[in-house]
């Protein structure tokens, strides 16, 4: 489990792109957003490397990561 900072979403259509990227890497990734506190919490198997990739891809820089 990884918690990110990602300090650029602030709606419900960022949160749905953020969780589309991550899915896009692991489609079995679960992914639960804290918009308020624009952190995204991710149980993935996949590379943590892919995943910031995706989301930075998608538009949404990844500030912060903290290994749960």
């Amino acid at each position: 489990m990884v918690e990110l900072t990602v300090e650029d979403m602030s709606c419900g259509h960022c949160v749905g792109r953020v969780t589309k990227a991550v899915q896009g890497v692991d489609p079995a990734a679960q992914v639960a957003v804290d918009l308020p506190a624009k952190r995204v919490r991710i149980d993935s198997e996949a590379d943590l490397e892919r995943i910031v990739a995706a989301i930075d891809a998608a538009g949404y820089p990844v500030s912060a990561r903290t290994q749960t």
